[in-house]
């Protein structure tokens, strides 16, 4: 199962002048995926074991595996579930998430008809680090022939908590966007893999637009895509208070008008009551990768800093340092329809680091991802090379990656 790995670096010049930025040291690491691997997903870190989820579909059906994060390294791969009807797309993967040491969830999708986009999340638990799994259960109590996906998992009181994008109200006919369209929802899932506080969050969303979630000192914040039926899709945000999620509103007046899911989400990160939160848009000057700090759990935001325009594709992903600098990655265009993975670092006043080049060939129809472990930054893209495809991961110091 283990391969080696093939990946062209877009690396500065190793003599450079005193006013170009320092290449950042990336070092490659070795990934236990086989060569039809798709879906990459890294989860926890900060404190929490990192995992790297991926699903490997073969003649027999599809393996959802994972690996976790140790020594610097990533262990060899376990199976979590496999299946014939598991559903496998580029953009809404599955995940393996540790909570804690101890309590796992892991989330994948299963075809729920005979339509493409006709399936369902279902979700297991596991108490001893991943070894075992409980009996699946849905979050969700529809049984609608229609999508639910784009999860994301977090803690709540010692309880697996999740939201997702849910479209039973797409089976209806009407035309209209706001009793047709896809909706947010939440539920908490205990031990006994009992639901509990399943409630619509916002009524209407954009499609297919990953979702994230980050636990402040106040509570759960999440973050989406919206949509209106003016077909306005900004990035939103809404907070869990006293167990009820509150109704999203605008992270920024963004004003993007398409007609149609860009399938780009936000990401979110947290330390205490401190957040921030990265997203990609196209607002009438062109596109942009922007990021907005909250030093109250979302109550407020500062305003909005742009850290790339021009070129930018988006896919962002971003993680919080002990310092309260932010460091945010995305795909910026380049040569061949493919997109550059890039790092940028920036502080609550504002102050840019350099964009610093990480890796060429990560196909725009990707989800890079990016997590913290002790001084290092993980990152984890799926890298085309030759018509094929494969999972990249490298680890890059802190230290590499400059605040001004």
């Amino acid at each position: 199962m283990y391969k080696p790995l093939a990946i062209m670096l877009v690396l500065l010049a190793g003599c450079s002048a005193p006013d170009t930025p320092q290449q950042p040291s990336v070092d490659l690491l070795a990934v236990p995926a086989g060569a039809q691997a798709v879906g990459p997903r890294l989860a926890g870190g900060g404190g929490q074991p990192l995992v790297l989820s991926w699903m490997e579909p073969d003649e027999t059906g599809t393996t959802l595996w994972y690996s976790t994060f140790v020594d610097e390294a990533w262990s060899g791969p376990r199976a979590v579930v496999s299946g014939k009807n598991m559903f496998v797309n580029w953009a809404d993967m599955p995940a393996v998430t540790a909570l804690s040491e101890d309590h796992w969830v892991a989330h994948w999708l299963e075809m729920a008809g005979p339509l493409t986009y006709s399936y369902h999340v279902v979700m297991a638990q596991s108490f001893d680090g991943g070894l075992s799994w409980s009996e699946p259960v849905k979050p969700h109590t529809d049984d609608t022939p229609t999508e639910h996906g784009f999860v994301s998992v977090y803690p709540i009181d010692g309880k697996v908590a999740a939201i997702w994008l849910d479209g039973r109200k797409t089976g209806n006919d009407s035309g209209d966007p706001a009793t047709s369209g896809m909706t947010l929802r939440g539920a908490v899932i205990d031990a006994d893999n009992a639901l509990h506080h399943e409630q619509e969050i916002d009524d209407l969303i954009c499609d297919c637009c990953q979702t994230d979630v980050a636990v402040t000192d106040a509570g759960p914040v999440t973050v989406y895509r919206d949509r209106t039926v003016d077909e306005i899709r900004d990035i939103y945000v809404a907070r869990l208070i006293d167990g009820r999620w509150q109704p999203g509103v605008p992270l920024n007046n963004d004003n993007w008008q398409i007609a149609g899911c860009p399938v780009n989400g936000p990401a979110i990160t947290a330390r205490g009551a401190e957040l921030a939160a990265a997203w990609f848009s196209v607002p009438s000057q062109g596109p942009a990768v922007q990021l907005r700090f909250s030093g109250d759990g979302a109550a407020t935001f500062d305003p909005a800093i742009k850290l790339a325009t021009d070129g930018a594709l988006g896919h962002v992903d971003v993680v919080m340092l002990s310092d309260g600098s932010a460091v945010v990655s995305w795909l910026q265009a380049s040569a061949g329809g493919h997109g550059s993975l890039v790092l940028r670092r920036v502080t609550r006043d504002g102050t840019l680091g350099p964009t610093l080049p990480i890796a060429n060939g990560a196909p725009a129809r990707s989800v890079p991802q990016m997590a913290l472990a002790g001084d290092e930054l993980v990152l984890v893209w799926t890298e085309a090379q030759d018509e094929t495809k494969r999972i990249v991961s490298a680890r890059v110091p802190i230290d590499s990656v400059p605040s001004n």
